[in-house]
């Protein structure tokens, strides 16, 4: 009789121990796919404006050297990422290509003018940035005009603000709930042993030896959680990457193991703080409550 209830209690430990272990994955894995968009977000954003290009047009006449002069100090400066030098005859290439007719053909001559096309890095393609970058370029006595679409970067950098305001309200939530499922999962798993806890104290054990097992099985519980949570995130890029090649353009590895860490310091963190406070309640509550809690 004493092992059939040895059994009964123990496949209750095991599926306590499961269901528990289960939930921590499933929240961590919500919070894990969250992290993954607001990296793919950022990723996303920063390209955008990386991609939007700024043309100084240069001095006709202008000889060869003040020109690659120009190029060099602009690729020198830290708010630039990227310079590419347009001469006449390309220019007049691309437009033709675009037209799909010889203008210049047509006029006689070729009315455009060279440039340097000019790629900022995502952290200065806003519009204040751009204001003190043309402002400077337009002292240069070889640049006769500075033209990029501001309404462009001015709604680029609005939306930007307006989505990642979203996402840290909808992360914090997220977090909020994540915190409260996990932590109730623990709590019903520390209420089946409550009886446990209450006999351990009865026969002398202090409140820290009496925690202590507790509080490295919740701990291993968020660390095996947090260790199946990062391989679904890992199974879920790999197929959205086969599915959406281009997807790999945006993957940064050194965010991707510093998301991977934070889920593994969540699980740990969560489950401890949850095993604690679950563990400090039975410890304090009177024999005659046990049955009521």
């Amino acid at each position: 009789m004493a092992r059939q209830e040895d059994k009964i209690i123990g496949r209750r430990l095991k599926s306590s121990y499961i269901s528990t272990v289960v939930s921590i994955t499933l929240v961590l894995f919500v919070l894990g796919l969250l992290g993954l968009i607001i990296l793919q977000a950022q990723k996303l954003s920063d390209h955008m404006r990386e991609s939007i290009a700024v043309s100084l047009f240069i001095e006709e006449d202008t000889a060869e050297e003040p020109i690659r002069q120009l190029q060099s100090r602009l690729d020198d400066m830290p708010a630039v990422s990227l310079t590419r030098f347009i001469s006449r005859e390309e220019a007049a290439e691309d437009l033709m290509e675009e037209l799909g007719e010889d203008f210049v053909e047509f006029l006689g001559y070729n009315p455009l003018t060279a440039s340097i096309v000019v790629n900022l890095t995502a952290s200065h393609a806003n519009p204040d940035s751009l204001q003190v970058f043309e402002e400077k370029l337009s002292a240069d006595p070889i640049v006769s005009d500075i033209d990029y679409q501001r309404s462009l970067i001015h709604l680029v950098n609005q939306n930007v603000k307006r989505i990642g305001a979203g996402l840290l309200v909808f992360s914090i939530l997220l977090l909020m709930i994540a915190f409260a499922l996990i932590n109730n999962t623990i709590r019903l798993s520390v209420f089946s042993r409550r009886f446990l806890i209450k006999s351990m104290q009865l026969v002398g054990a202090t409140q820290a030896f009496i925690r202590r097992p507790f509080i490295i099985r919740g701990v291993l519980q968020g660390i095996i959680g947090a260790g199946i949570t990062i391989l679904l995130l890992i199974a879920t890029l790999y197929t959205a990457q086969r599915q959406i090649p281009e997807m790999a353009a945006f993957y940064d590895t050194r965010m991707l193991f510093t998301l991977f860490a934070v889920v593994l310091l969540l699980g740990i963190i969560i489950s401890y703080i949850s095993t604690y406070f679950a563990v400090r309640k039975y410890l304090k509550i009177k024999t005659d409550f046990l049955y009521l809690y």
